[in-house]
């Protein structure tokens, strides 16, 4: 296995120095004429998603994770510290933001049903802005990518949603991966790691920051108020990125999992058993795995965190050198978040706090107080309707989420009271016969099981503080805590009203 060290000298100039590379490669951009804002009513969006990622960032006070390009954002827009995706897992949770609605209305809680096998007419975000006169771009994985075994009725990537053919979204996870000396993907599955000396744009996420930089140009050219989305493969395994980006962080001196022990008292559902990394070569079946190894992952996925952030800091950059930054709002979010050997867990796919809180950035120029944060509760369904408000389009009356332009103007305001997630049981496969819910309020995170077919509660959680380092112990039984379950209880069933059917 892989374990480089990373001097610190080399690591400080890189923090140091790789802003101004990156500007200086886009420096052919400045020379071209810049053509004339739009109207404030009528401004541009690039609309950037991560995959699988978590709050690791120096933004949100990581201590570990170099992503200078990121923080560059958070600090000329408004960085949103309680923001919860709808369901932990790729498919509902990009379905749900495009469409501004929540998994249980579109029917769509894994990873094979199209939104349009259940709601044919429905209207995405990117459809909308396109109906109202711009011109939609999807580069990379916005919605869900279409894998090698996966054909629905309807394409993933959803055509009929832009302007143009969406591009870079079609393959699975593991063919992002370098064979060496061998030109395209690897015909199978291989390991969860690999550090190669080898270009970005060796990785799918490298060749979509190319091709946005250059499409931001024409885009801009074009003389059309834009919607550009750019969705980066990253960090989803498996974790891999160029060596340069592993050899920033010295293996040896990096946290390993704050805890590796499920919650005291959380029914056998609420986990799982790790399906998606055990799927990879060299990752046990079963059982803990070894210490060397758990290092190995969580240092590749901070290497592939700093990798997607210096893609992000590529389109910012031809933003910035188009002339375009001050007429674009940028959007930065990611559809869930991902365990990282905490609560005995690695993947998604739980209701638990490092699944489903998100970061969330959102820089609209004339809009809120620059480099400013909000620990508003706020949900990823509401993208939808903040950016119709923006950018002065009607807003569908039929969206589930809030616009949180207010929030932007007013980042003290608490927003929502509850936000709320879910996640089916069996954890993919198989006929859904349980569903839970997740109401994450300011001070608790309530986790209720039901059965789909009577809509009995069959198990429930209650964590204090509702942050990932208080989920250790479930006080749902606690004598003191039952006002706070019997309220919970009751918002439960107003906000997510039982499921009486299996699943389509």
């Amino acid at each position: 296995m892989f374990a480089p060290s990373a001097p610190r000298l080399a690591r400080d100039r890189w923090v140091a120095g790789l802003a101004g590379a990156l500007a200086v490669g886009c420096l052919a951009f400045a020379t071209a004429p810049v053509v004339a804002a739009p109207s404030p009513n009528r401004a541009n969006v690039v609309f950037i998603v991560a995959d699988d990622l978590r709050t690791d960032l120096g933004t949100y006070g990581h201590p570990e994770a170099l992503t200078p390009h990121l923080d560059a954002l958070a600090r000329r827009g408004v960085r949103f510290d309680r923001a919860y995706c709808q369901q932990a897992v790729c498919n509902p949770s990009r379905a749900s933001v495009l469409t501004g609605q929540r998994p249980d209305v579109l029917r769509v809680w894994d990873l094979w049903t199209h939104f349009r096998d259940t709601l044919p007419d429905a209207v995405t975000l990117p459809q909308h802005f396109r109906a109202h006169g711009y011109h939609a771009v999807s580069l990379g994985k916005v919605f869900h990518n279409q894998g090698v075994r996966q054909r629905p009725t309807f394409p993933f990537a959803d055509p009929v949603s832009w302007s143009e053919p969406p591009k870079f979204a079609e393959g699975a996870h593991w063919q992002d991966w370098v064979v060496p000396g061998q030109p395209g993907p690897p015909e199978r599955r291989g390991g969860a790691t690999q550090c190669l000396d080898v270009p970005d744009d060796a990785y799918f996420d490298g060749q979509i920051a190319t091709a946005a930089t250059r499409r931001l140009r024409t885009l801009r050219d074009k003389g059309q108020p834009f919607f550009l989305a750019v969705g980066f493969w990253k960090p989803h395994l498996p974790f891999n990125a160029p060596k340069r980006y592993w050899d920033l962080y010295d293996r040896t001196q990096l946290a390993p999992p704050a805890s590796t022990l499920p919650p005291e008292g959380a029914p056998a559902l609420a986990g799982h058993h790790s399906p998606e990394l055990r799927s990879y070569e060299g990752i046990p079946k079963e059982g803990p795995l070894p210490r060397e190894q758990v290092a190995e992952l969580r240092h590749g996925y901070l290497a592939a965190v700093t990798f997607l952030d210096a893609q992000v800091g590529r389109v910012l950059a031809a933003l910035r050198d188009l002339g375009l930054e001050d007429s674009t709002i940028v959007v930065f979010w990611s559809d869930h978040g991902f365990h990282l050997g905490e609560s005995a867990l690695w993947g998604k796919s739980t209701n638990y706090e490092r699944d489903t809180r998100v970061p969330l950035i959102i820089a609209a120029p004339g809009h809120g107080k620059a480099g400013t944060s909000t620990r508003a509760l706020v949900e990823l369904v509401d993208l939808f309707p903040t950016l119709t408000e923006l950018c002065g389009l009607p807003t569908p009356i039929d969206l589930a989420g809030i616009s949180l332009a207010p929030v932007l103007r007013q980042p003290s305001l608490p927003g929502k009271e509850y936000a709320v997630s879910q996640h089916p049981r069996p954890y993919f496969n198989g006929q859904l016969t349980v569903m839970g819910y997740t109401l994450r309020s300011q001070e608790h995170r309530y986790v209720e099981w039901r059965s789909v077919a009577s809509g009995e509660i069959v198990a429930q959680e209650l964590y204090e503080s509702a942050s990932s380092a208080a989920e250790v112990r479930n006080v749902i039984d606690a004598p003191l805590r039952q006002s706070a379950r019997l309220r919970l209880e009751a918002a439960a069933l107003r906000l997510a009203p039982p499921l009486r059917q299996p699943a389509l």
